[in-house]
């Protein structure tokens, strides 16, 4: 009887011991190992650039071991919500996403949703930058506007996919200056990476970004920025805001992590704890500081309120931008 029970207590922990291994360590502050980081999109962009960010704190703090970041480009991000949501997994996985994601699940009649994830952080906002090549003849936004009103087909708007903040924040300067959204001819690609390549390149007369993946190029003197959608203007950056030059608007983009649908309660509390300790550490403070981010930090119950609450605004402005029907 007593040898009965020694077996059957070591056969409980043997199972705990497969589940430690497969989602990570026992108790719930322990370590994660074998994390994936999924970014939906390019190299070069934001979401790539939070992946890589979150992986190298995690790492630094030693929360996270074995840190993977992989990117699965395309549709704004829904390629690689599918694939996370329908992938079988036996390592824990998180996702990088955030408001694009939120309006390309509208325009794509994406297939699949974040109803299928567990929101798990809200991390950070950035501000737009609208900018032009070096060499272009628009050098304000005035200039930029005098075209646009004058021919709003003649105006190429790139950025983020389709439905996204980027589009958003195109039709709504659209309708603040008296153009209809529905004419803006806006050229969608695949991340920061498609994006500068365009820009740079002259195939598109403006480009739609979060300022601090422009800024290198700002620096070198191969982009102009004519404008940030800031309230007001970023430390230690010249450009003028919207606001300041007539566009009576201020536009923030937001980012986060998103968690598997299956977790359970234990699962969801490690890796919540772990983002909270990453959020409020001094290295993941120097690098919003470093990116030019915005510290908007939530933990998983808040941040499934307010995306539940972002969801119905972003269809509402993309029905009223005529974006979608």
């Amino acid at each position: 009887m007593l040898l009965a029970s020694f077996r059957s207590i070591r056969h409980v922990l043997a199972a705990a011991a497969l589940s430690a291994a497969v989602f990570g360590a026992v108790p719930a502050s322990a370590q994660v190992k074998g994390l994936e980081l999924i970014a939906p999109a390019s190299p070069g962009g934001g979401w790539d650039q939070h992946a890589r960010a979150v992986q190298q704190v995690l790492q630094k703090l030693d929360l996270a071991s074995g840190v993977q970041v992989v990117n699965i480009p395309g549709a704004g991000g829904t390629i690689g919500l599918a694939q996370f949501v329908t992938a079988k997994k036996r390592s824990p996985s998180l996702l990088v996403g955030g408001q694009i994601m939120v309006g390309a699940i509208i325009t794509n009649k994406s297939p699949v949703s974040l109803d299928q994830v567990t929101p798990l952080a809200r991390l950070t906002g950035e501000y737009t930058g609208v900018v032009v090549p070096a060499d272009s003849p628009i050098t304000s936004l005035q200039d930029l506007l005098t075209k646009f009103k004058s021919d709003p087909g003649s105006v190429s708007w790139g950025g983020g996919s389709a439905g996204g903040s980027d589009q958003i924040l195109a039709g709504l300067i659209a309708r603040k200056t008296g153009v209809e959204p529905t004419g803006i001819n806006y050229v969608a690609t695949a991340g920061g990476g498609e994006l500068l390549s365009a820009i740079l390149g002259g195939h598109i007369t403006v480009a739609l970004g979060g300022y601090n993946e422009f800024a290198p190029q700002i620096e070198a003197g191969k982009l102009r920025a004519i404008a940030v959608s800031s309230p007001e203007r970023l430390p230690g950056v010249a450009t003028p805001t919207l606001r300041e030059q007539g566009v009576d608007l201020e536009f923030v983009n937001w980012r986060g992590v998103f968690a598997q649908g299956t977790l359970k309660a234990a699962e969801k509390k490690q890796l919540d704890e772990m983002m909270g300790k990453l959020a409020a550490s001094p290295e993941w403070k120097e690098i919003l500081t470093q990116r030019g981010w915005i510290d908007q930090y939530q933990p998983a119950d808040r941040f499934a309120a307010f995306l539940q609450a972002e969801r119905g605004q972003i269809e509402a402005t993309l029905t009223d931008l005529g974006l979608v029907k």
